[in-house]
């Protein structure tokens, strides 16, 4: 099994090497998308080992994921695993999203921080953000998983030639959700550990990415 590791990254110099470097040991690749960093963040992720490639200007997560799955797809992948630069997500953690896709019990599965692992969320995430979040979810979308916004995820190449994400922004969670059900694809929650080193964001952030699933979904 090829395993590729896609990490988008935007001003991450202080973490990038310590992420790809941990990551490393669980893929045989790992593919930093630089996405108009204007720090050290593209030099430090390419000199940790990275394949690294760089959008001109800052774009936004989801568009960063989709420049990094059609580089994995054209390289071959069998498996697609999403990584934040942030170093919250633990590297150790890959095997247990990757095996059941390779002893073919799920064709996607999702990293949730609700489920038997703790994770020290931020008190204004979990009481208020992540509840509203799975809430339009379930209205929008008929949705019903644990975790509607984790970015640690991990997809058989079948299933990464179906997700198309259009969404640059951080609303892409939510539509790949919307696409995993949409296609019926065989999906798996298992638990992860989220070290929070920033709240990241907040309160704004997260209402921000919910206006925009409701604004796609009226569009639509």
């Amino acid at each position: 099994m090829f395993i590729v590791c896609l990490i988008p990254a935007y001003n991450e110099a202080r973490h990038i090497s310590g992420v790809v470097k941990s990551v490393r040991s669980f893929v045989n690749e790992v593919v930093v998308i630089d996405d108009g960093s204007t720090d050290e963040t593209a030099t430090r992720a390419k000199e940790a080992g990275a394949t690294l490639l760089k959008h001109v200007v800052n774009r936004g997560q989801g568009a960063a994921l989709r420049t990094g799955s059609k580089y994995a797809l054209a390289r071959g992948a069998d498996i697609i695993v999403h990584f934040d630069a942030d170093d919250q997500f633990q590297a150790e953690e890959i095997p247990a999203l990757t095996a059941p896709l390779i002893a073919g019990q799920a064709a996607a599965v999702l990293g949730s921080r609700f489920l038997a692992k703790k994770s020290a969320l931020p008190w204004q995430k979990r009481l208020v953000v992540w509840p509203l979040a799975r809430l339009v979810n379930r209205w929008l979308f008929k949705i019903r998983l644990s975790d509607p916004q984790s970015g640690f995820r991990a997809f058989s190449r079948e299933t990464a030639e179906k997700i198309q994400i259009e969404s640059d922004g951080m609303a892409h969670c939510s539509e790949i959700l919307y696409q995993l059900f949409k296609y019926k694809i065989p999906l798996l929650e298992v638990p992860i550990t989220v070290r929070y080193h920033d709240y990241g964001q907040g309160f704004g952030g997260g209402l921000k990415i919910i206006g925009e699933l409701i604004i796609r979904k009226i569009i639509k």
